[in-house]
């Protein structure tokens, strides 16, 4: 994996047909550095990111990955320039083994080195056989993520990574996200603080719809300045 360009997203309004939910948004995630979207419930997060990656059309403004303009491109020439998008609800190929989710990840990539995804989440080598309806929330999120990882993506989009977790599992993703740092391009949207603090480079803090901080000191991201704009 390489981080070898800069994320950019300008003066950004997105609606869902009559009701418009971000305004203006504007962000920039610099090349092999994490920046965290925090914020409550309903501020928009999520439909950034499904933005980003080519699900939802903009009114207007630029979403850019170095020198590419993503507007208007579909999601699948998105997943193929490298940017990954890991959705919130958990989902996987519930009737599929873990074998065969990832196979059909190495599919879509054309990369079938899963040394990759085991070495990240190991716990997933023992698991292969077993059909990912039975995973746990922290299993199968430790697929997607790992199905995301292949074909060596220069972006990942996590949208809430660590919701209903129980904390042994956070602290792993933490660890995840904290080595993939330098190696590729992170914005993860994330509500629990603590592990924003430990892993972020940058904090952008969404409300209504609108960015109303950008934290880049490390101290002030450390010391949780940004739950007073929440």
């Amino acid at each position: 994996m390489t981080a070898d360009g800069a994320l950019v997203v300008e003066g950004l309004h997105v609606a869902y047909g009559e009701a418009q939910v971000l305004f203006d948004v504007s962000l920039e995630v610099p090349p092999g550095t994490l920046a965290a979207c925090v914020g409550r419930n309903g501020a928009g997060k999520t439909t950034l990111l499904r933005t980003i990656a080519g699900f939802l059309r903009p009114r207007s403004g630029r979403v850019r990955y170095g020198d590419a303009d993503l507007v208007g491109r579909k999601p699948y020439e998105v997943a193929r320039m490298g940017i990954r998008y890991v959705q919130q609800d958990k989902r996987v190929f519930a009737d599929l083994t873990v074998r065969e989710n990832l196979r059909l990840a190495s599919y879509a990539t054309g990369d079938s080195d899963w040394s990759v995804v085991f070495r990240y989440f190991p716990k997933l080598e023992a698991l292969l056989d077993r059909k990912s309806g039975y995973l746990s929330g922290g299993e199968r999120q430790m697929l997607m993520l790992g199905r995301a990882l292949l074909g060596r993506p220069r972006v990942l989009l996590v949208d809430e990574p660590t919701e209903g977790l129980a904390p042994a599992v956070v602290a792993q993703l933490g660890e995840v996200f904290a080595e993939l740092k330098g190696k590729t391009t992170l914005l993860v949207v994330e509500q629990n603080l603590p592990l924003v603090a430990k892993v972020a480079d940058v904090v952008y803090a969404v409300k209504e719809g609108r960015v109303v901080a950008a934290l880049r000191d490390p101290e002030a991201i450390r010391s949780g300045t940004v739950e007073a704009y929440l």
